[in-house]
């Protein structure tokens, strides 16, 4: 059975308190009143105009405690600009520095699916991956010992398999410039167009009924050297631009 290596560029944060679920449910694009306990589910944070600023897989890990485990490291970004929409909610949100993120390319022990697995380690595991391609993703306290990754190919190994399965990376370049349909979150289910207003849901539920998104993301071998951003061009006409890399493929 594969070992578990680190993924640096993951990050947590913590959404904590009694308002904690009412809170995301009015922000976040997917249902999460949904969740039950020790469930997870992908979901986004947009702009109002639709734009998503955070991809990220929200996990209910108490009654009034959400995790969310974001693939970029934005974890001081987004919850200083999540802390900005709390007004008088009772929680707190916050970076989760205690906790790690890693992961193996084997199936989870007892995770599946959308149901999150709590060991007796302290550790949790989530189902990342699909048959094809089975993947275990495991959060756990920093104190956990595990080998150096620091001179290893595992991070981007776990990249290149992330865009094989769909899941698009945000850098900081990218934010703010794609909404949900266009990268490919239809896919993941991870919005709603039957819950409750969030920001940027008009945009999304509009773009979802009228079928009207003239971009959609697409997996592509590119040249070395290509940077999210960057136009694509069929001959001489731009067709699209590039969300994220992972070189290699």
């Amino acid at each position: 059975m594969p070992t578990f290596s680190r993924l640096p560029a993951y990050a947590l944060i913590r959404l904590q308190g009694p308002d904690s679920v009412a809170f995301a449910h009015a922000q976040f694009t997917n249902d999460v009143s949904a969740l039950g306990v020790g469930q997870w589910q992908w979901s986004a944070w947009l702009t109002a105009k639709g734009r998503v600023i955070a991809l990220f897989m929200l996990y209910r890990a108490a009654a009034d405690e959400l995790l969310m485990v974001l693939a970029d490291d934005d974890a001081h970004y987004i919850a200083e600009q999540l802390r900005r929409f709390v007004f008088r909610r009772k929680l707190v949100i916050a970076p989760c520095e205690e906790l790690e993120v890693a992961g193996r390319f084997a199936a989870p022990d007892r995770a599946s699916a959308a149901t999150a697995a709590a060991l007796g380690d302290g550790a949790t595991e989530f189902d990342l991956g699909a048959l094809e391609l089975p993947r275990t993703l495991r959060l756990q306290h920093k104190s956990t010992a595990l080998p150096s990754e620091a001179e290893s190919s595992f991070p981007l190994l776990w990249r290149q398999a992330d865009l094989r399965l769909g899941l698009p990376h945000l850098e900081a370049s990218q934010r703010e410039q794609w909404t949900p349909q266009q990268i490919g979150l239809d896919r993941l289910h991870a919005y709603s167009v039957k819950k409750g207003c969030y920001p940027g849901q008009e945009i999304v539920a509009r773009t979802h009924f009228l079928g009207k998104a003239k971009r959609l993301a697409q997996l592509l071998e590119v040249t070395p050297g290509t940077q999210p951003g960057d136009d694509v061009h069929q001959g001489e006409q731009r067709i699209g631009g590039i969300v994220c890399v992972a070189h290699g493929l």
